[in-house]
């Protein structure tokens, strides 16, 4: 079982404190049963997940340079928002066993048109469940968007892949000095609400990572997540680019970041390691975290949510369980069995071709 880390034990015990006595907590205990006594190795049926990703929209306002978006599957994807009622859809079957739920996909979600409905929404079925969204910060009226928001959310994630200059070459056409502004704000409104920076590291930007830290640091946040970048997305590319993150150069800066982590023992500093030895079992996906795409799709993972290429199933033309224990599910889930991993997962960093 992974441990859990402090940003993840504040938010559990937030889920603690909000979870009723009702019929719905005798369906989540006894799913959680289901989910303890489920053997991967020997059953591709799941239960009803705890956890999901619903990306209510993939539409955008910026053009960062390492996004899926950019590149030739971003680029062919049908774009849009999941309707209101749509979102209730899916909530309605999924919240009594749901630990979290994040509204996040490849899109800004700030731009959805009904997102303070949709979260309120969820906080109305279940008042547990640890609601989640990421956001780059960079709307012109992101203010008037956030205010009603921040009642009925818990963590806050935001996308800062470098700090000044290095962030706006990341984020072309972006203010720096501008997101500043706009997280302080959001900050300062959202008194409940757990904040998080995430940072993507390649290598445009991994001698930032400390500058990342200090930023975070300065607007008050203790948590900070660094992710070497995927190229998953981008069949183009060569798997040897990953071989920059073992590089002395990389592992230097690495280092730097270890050593900031003892200088500020009241931050919790994650990642930026790549994976070593990884394989197709490393993969959480084919049992957790089920992504569904803005137009009802149930796609393998977040990392290339592309239902052209690759999905499961429709849940607004059945219901959820139904696609996620259809039958090219549980195909998906016999190659993870036999650790034999599709020519879909190409470039992943947890797959070895």
């Amino acid at each position: 079982m992974k441990r859990l880390n402090k940003r993840r034990r504040k938010l559990l015990g937030k889920l603690l404190v909000n979870t009723r006595l009702n019929a719905d907590l005798r369906r989540y205990a006894a799913n959680r049963l289901r989910k303890l006594m489920h053997d991967r190795e020997k059953n591709t049926v799941i239960p009803f997940p705890t956890n999901a990703m619903i990306e209510l929209g993939n539409v955008c306002n910026l053009h960062c340079m390492m996004c899926p978006r950019e590149f030739i599957y971003g680029k062919e994807m049908d774009k849009g928002f999941m309707t209101l009622e749509q979102a209730e859809k899916i909530i309605d079957e999924l919240y009594p066993y749901l630990d979290s739920i994040g509204l996040t996909g490849l899109g800004e979600t700030f731009l959805h048109p009904h997102l303070a409905d949709v979260v309120k929404y969820v906080k109305e079925k279940k008042k547990s469940i640890i609601t989640t969204i990421s956001t780059n910060a960079y709307q012109k009226d992101y203010k008037e968007r956030i205010v009603p928001v921040l009642p009925f959310v818990d963590n806050i994630q935001f996308s800062v892949d470098g700090v000044g200059e290095v962030y706006e070459t990341i984020r072309p056409k972006t203010s720096f000095d501008e997101v500043r502004d706009n997280i302080r704000f959001t900050m300062e409104k959202g008194k409940n609400v757990t904040f998080m920076v995430n940072c993507v590291v390649m290598p445009e930007n991994f001698r930032d990572m400390r500058n990342v830290v200090l930023f975070a640091r300065e607007m008050g946040m203790g948590y900070v997540n660094f992710n070497p970048v995927s190229i998953a997305s981008q069949p183009r590319m060569k798997r040897d680019f990953y071989q920059f993150f073992i590089s002395e150069e990389y592992l230097k800066e690495v280092e730097a970041l270890e050593e900031m982590k003892r200088q500020f023992p009241d931050m919790e500093i994650t990642g930026p390691h790549f994976p070593k030895d990884a394989s197709f079992h490393d993969c959480i996906f084919p049992w957790e975290y089920p992504y569904i795409t803005w137009d009802g799709y149930y796609v393998p993972c977040c990392g290339k949510p592309f239902p052209k290429l690759l999905n499961f199933g429709n849940v607004f033309h059945s219901s959820v369980m139904e696609v996620l224990n259809g039958e090219k599910a549980q195909e998906f889930r016999l190659q993870w069995q036999r650790n034999t991993p599709p020519t879909f997962c190409h470039n992943c960093q947890l797959t070895d071709f």
